[in-house]
């Protein structure tokens, strides 16, 4: 999820004692959401060219500080995806992966809620779960996108993807969602960077 390999998120560890995840019975490392952004913070910096000891140290600083680590320096602002589905459960689990991506992700219940977010939001993207308030997300699609919306994917755990097509949706993907390919799909529909260049600006 994040492109950094395991050992060296274990050597982070190990070396530096900063993000500390706790251990499942079968000891498995399980990461939080906000230690999912502090690892992305490290691995960014890094990318900057900060040595691991002076971004953990950075990473340190910055949290004693109070400082929101799921922005980038300079104050930019996330994309916002809109997420209509009515399933509580599967819409923490997809909210929890685009989160952890940067995306600013708002969760619709109901076909009326998910109007309603997207008329006073605006949001750059919306999954529409097609089985929404009783089968009527693919007449969502449509209104989304005659309302000159931004792209839209639609998802089922049917075996619906030229209906969702047909309704104008961008893409489809079948549950159960691949938290990878789920991500991918959203990087592919909005480009790589979950960031626009300032905030309350969204790039074309």
């Amino acid at each position: 999820m994040l492109g950094i390999a395991v050992p060296t998120i274990r050597n982070w560890e190990e070396r530096y004692g900063t993000i500390v995840p706790e251990r499942s019975p079968g000891g498995h490392r399980l990461y939080s959401r906000d230690q999912m952004q502090q690892l992305r913070f490290i691995a960014a910096e890094v990318a900057r060219g900060l040595s691991p000891a002076d971004a953990h140290r950075l990473l340190a600083e910055q949290g004693e500080g109070g400082q929101d680590l799921t922005e980038e320096r300079g104050a930019q602002a996330r994309l916002l995806v809109l997420l209509a589905e009515p399933d509580r459960v599967a819409a923490e689990l997809a909210q929890f992966f685009l989160r952890a991506e940067g995306y600013e992700v708002h969760v619709a219940l109901a076909v009326g809620d998910a109007e309603e977010q997207w008329l006073e939001r605006r949001p750059q993207l919306a999954i529409v779960e097609l089985m929404i308030s009783g089968g009527t997300g693919a007449e969502l699609c449509r209104r989304l996108k005659q309302d000159d919306a931004g792209p839209v994917l639609a998802i089922s755990v049917l075996q619906a993807r030229d209906e969702a097509l047909a309704a104008g949706a961008d893409a489809f993907l079948q549950k159960p969602l691949d938290p990878l390919e789920l991500v991918s799909t959203v990087k592919d529909l909005l480009g790589a960077s979950a960031l626009v260049a300032r905030r309350g600006q969204v790039s074309a």
